[in-house]
């Protein structure tokens, strides 16, 4: 999983680290591939990724020449679904029930429920190996601090990667982040890696 919103929050650090290694066939969890040269469109330009769950591909144009040509596997999720799959697998519930997909091909294949005369789709949690999260500062325990819209959808795959990749702007001393501004608290994080400045 790669936080952040068509490159806002998205831990550029990591990612540039992951084009560098020269892995290939990587499944990526995240809201969009953002666009050529930014963020998760890197990876996607170094064809490092076999399959994408994602929300949105509209302003990626070489991520939907893959998928025309075969070479990568696209699975378009609602982004309401995406996001709450992936709390869910956090927070260790068992299914997403949502009315979002049915009647469309996103339903296919799927499982239903009707409750109270509605008909609803059920989505499995989402769980990833690792989440490569961005935030605006860390402390040395590694709670997280996000700033404005970057929040997006950080601080929730922290909930749902095995192992948390953290990459801060900075890195504070403990006490200078206010406990009520921590989003991401430190038992969820593994490693801290401060964005190059």
């Amino acid at each position: 999983m790669i936080g952040g919103f068509m490159g806002v929050g998205t831990p550029e650090r990591l990612i540039d680290a992951l084009v560098a290694s020269g892995k290939t066939d990587l499944t990526l969890i995240a809201n969009d591939t953002a666009m050529p040269g930014k963020g998760i469109g890197k990876l996607i330009t170094a064809r490092a990724l076999s399959r994408v769950i994602t929300s949105h591909i509209g302003l990626n144009p070489e991520t939907q020449d893959q998928m025309n040509a075969g070479t990568l596997d696209v699975d378009l999720v609602p982004q309401g679904t995406l996001v709450e799959c992936i709390r869910a697998a956090g927070v260790g519930l068992g299914a997403v029930v949502t009315p979002t997909g049915i009647g469309t091909p996103v339903a296919e294949g799927k499982r239903t429920l009707d409750l109270n005369g509605k008909h609803y789709l059920v989505e499995l949690p989402i769980h990833a190996d690792f989440a490569l999260i961005a935030a605006r500062q860390a402390d040395y325990v590694g709670n997280l601090e996000y700033a404005l819209t970057a929040q997006n959808f950080n601080p929730i795959m922290a909930l749902a990667g095995k192992t948390v990749i953290a990459e801060p702007d900075t890195i504070v001393p403990v006490g200078m982040i206010p406990p009520d501004a921590v989003r991401t608290p430190a038992t969820l994080v593994d490693h801290l890696i401060r964005r190059a400045l």
